[in-house]
């Protein structure tokens, strides 16, 4: 897939990939097996038709395509940009054992981008019920299990506490990644399935989980808030001014705009030389959003070598393409002070990496007497997120030792009919395994409400379809017991 040149696009913040072109993805799709076994489907979190979708590409009807991956997800064009394929889909592909795996990814991308720009919608035929759902969080596991309980005929309204929905997807990945109009073009497919979405909403400060569903009459509740709070350590220096997380910056800079400061009042102030602590995807966004900026030198500190770096690979090329210097093996120990409680300098020690730690990774160990100063005066720290404790506070929610929500095989919470999925619950993942416990916890919901069908993914009514009811599910009636 052709890209922007890395130094025109590393000067501001439109999309690096240029997306495939009909003649491409049509090529594309014809290295497709369709293989029997279908380990693509298994490997794929929410369980998408992938050689169902990739047929209909292959011969030429995008809008049939469409029509297959809509089954499963509503977000193609944002799965296709920001989903770990590598890991997924593709990295079990029957291609990928001699050639170059199918890029799925980006196949998928074409197909919802071309829904977007044809202005296509799957409107599926609802048979409304009397249940009302709570969906705590509005990034991809709120709006998987939000769609999914839409589809079973539920009213819907997802509570976002920022002024704009879309979670993580909204201020967490940058617009050279993932636009802003993409994200709004697939919550608007939410909406158009009735589904309500009320900001500037805390859940834990307005209300609590418990008045959702015993004072406002919610049969139950989905909490997809994610794990926002960002996680530092406690080396010296770490309260310095010109030390910030990533979150605070990706927040900044994506959903409040502060690249556009001072037209927009939401001011910045990244320095001019910036170390970024860590080498996974987020880390990867602080340092490119930190070119775009105006930083004239950008480095990445990371105390393993460039194979143990979490990040994906492609987001580890544009990086590199763009200028970032890395620093491997290199574990930082102390922030130095100007003398004006602002940064100076990360002093840090080389390391060298030794037998593998309980990550599968080899544990880095320092060399002695290798210590070394980089000059900077902004530290980004990128190494992880913790779980917001607000709902923790205010809600009895059983937790679990790191302060994350607890939950059964149903992901059911401690509170009856109260669910919860992503990365509130396992820690930071990825988007589709997001949606994955998104639709997973949908299921659950359905069975706890007694909806037919539950266990089964929802598929569009067919010709034979009876009130937006497939066949089999004919004479079926829900019974209300008092």
């Amino acid at each position: 897939m052709s890209e922007r040149a890395a130094l025109e696009r590393a000067r501001d913040f439109g999309e690096v990939a240029c997306g495939y072109t009909l003649e491409e993805a049509a090529r594309e799709s014809e290295r497709c097996l369709f293989c029997p076994d279908q380990p693509c489907v298994r490997g794929c979190p929410v369980g998408i038709d992938i050689p169902g979708f990739i047929q209909k590409l292959g011969e030429g009807d995008v809008r049939a395509a469409y029509d297959v991956l809509t089954g499963t997800t509503l977000l193609p064009s944002i799965c296709g940009r920001v989903c770990p394929q590598e890991t997924q889909c593709e990295g079990v592909c029957t291609v990928g054992q001699t050639l170059e795996p199918v890029a799925i990814g980006r196949l998928e991308r074409f197909v919802g981008d071309r829904a977007i720009a044809e202005g296509w919608s799957t409107r599926a035929e609802i048979e409304p019920n009397p249940f009302k759902v709570a969906i705590v969080g509005s990034g991809p596991a709120g709006m998987a299990c939000a769609a999914d309980m839409a589809k079973a005929g539920c009213a819907v309204t997802v509570f976002e506490a920022f002024q704009q929905p879309g979670g993580v997807l909204r201020y967490g990945i940058p617009d050279f990644r993932l636009p802003n109009e993409v994200v709004d073009a697939e919550i608007a497919k939410l909406t158009g399935l009735g589904i309500t979405f009320r900001c500037n909403t805390v859940i834990g400060r307005l209300f609590t989980i418990e008045q959702l569903v015993r004072e406002m009459g919610f049969d139950a509740v989905f909490i997809g808030v994610g794990a926002g709070a960002p996680v530092f350590t406690d080396i010296p220096g770490a309260s310095l001014n010109g030390v910030i997380s990533a979150n605070e910056l990706l927040t900044r800079c994506n959903l409040m705009r502060a690249r556009e400061f001072p037209e927009r009042d939401t001011p910045l102030g990244v320095g001019r030389h910036v170390a970024v602590i860590g080498a996974g995807n987020t880390a990867m966004d602080a340092m490119r959003v930190s070119l775009r900026l105006g930083a004239e030198e950008v480095l990445c500190v990371y105390r393993r070598s460039r194979t143990e770096a979490p990040a994906r690979a492609e987001e580890l090329h544009h990086a590199e393409q763009e200028g970032v210097t890395f620093h491997w093996l290199t574990d930082p120990i102390e922030i130095l002070d100007d003398g004006k409680r602002g940064v100076r300098a990360l002093r840090c020690q080389r390391m060298e990496l030794g037998e593998a730690d309980a990550s599968g990774r080899r544990r880095p160990v320092a060399v002695p007497g290798s210590e070394i100063e980089l000059p900077c005066d902004t530290v980004v720290f990128a190494i992880g997120t913790s779980a917001n404790p607000i709902l923790g506070q205010t809600a009895k929610l059983r937790l679990d030792g790191r302060g994350y929500i607890a939950v059964d095989d149903d992901l059911e919470t401690s509170i009856d009919g109260v669910f919860a999925g992503g990365d509130i619950v396992t820690g930071a993942a990825t988007v589709i395994e997001a949606m994955g416990a998104g639709r997973r916890a949908a299921a659950a919901m359905k069975r706890y409400l007694g909806l037919a069908g539950a266990d089964q993914p929802y598929t569009l009514p067919g010709p034979d379809s009876l009130f937006g009811l497939a066949p089999d599910q004919h004479g079926h009636a829900r019974v209300m017991l008092a």
